[in-house]
């Protein structure tokens, strides 16, 4: 019964595609699928309309599919057109990372441990200066120096590097926050 709608199937896919090889891989998958439909003993009412519906959306994947596909297969373009890499993930730029962190690593290390408990716990562990003073049992002005002295020898560190004003002292608070 189903066969009956092969022809029209194919003009109708053949419309719709413009290239007759493509327009009968399409009918060719709808049937399967149809067939698979009524392997599964579902009924189908109207075959034709279930034909022509799966290859219309069969046609739209097809659609989609070419649309992600399209660009330049890179390894084909000449390695001046390659696109580059992003920055942050040349070989160069994440040892000069890597770099910066191990400094400021040894920075905030060689703080006195009461002044580097006090800068980790309001910069890294995100504590308000009256935390970490109920946390270390000191004052709110204890922490604030702990955290101003640990400030200065970071941005020291940063200015050595020669990096712009960022570290760790932005975001979202001031440096004295």
């Amino acid at each position: 019964m189903l066969e009956h709608y092969y022809r029209e199937l194919l003009n109708f896919c053949a419309r719709m595609v413009r290239d007759r090889d493509v327009a009968a891989d399409v009918v060719q998958e709808s049937y399967a699928r149809v067939l698979a439909v009524r392997n599964a003993g579902q009924d189908i009412p109207e075959p034709r309309a279930l034909l022509h519906q799966t290859a219309r959306r069969l046609i739209i994947d097809r659609h989609r599919r070419a649309s992600v596909r399209q660009h330049d297969d890179f390894d084909s373009l000449p390695e001046s057109e390659q696109p580059a890499a992003p920055a942050h993930l040349e070989p160069e730029s994440v040892y000069a990372h890597e770099q910066q962190a191990l400094a400021f690593a040894a920075v905030i290390e060689a703080l006195p441990p009461r002044c580097r408990e006090a800068f980790v716990l309001n910069r890294f562990d995100g504590l308000s200066h009256q935390e970490v003073a109920e946390h270390m049992g000191i004052s709110k002005n204890m922490v604030a120096q702990h955290i101003i002295r640990a400030v200065l020898a970071c941005k020291a560190c940063e200015d050595r590097l020669g990096l712009p004003d960022s570290w760790p002292h932005s975001a979202k608070r001031g440096p004295l926050a």
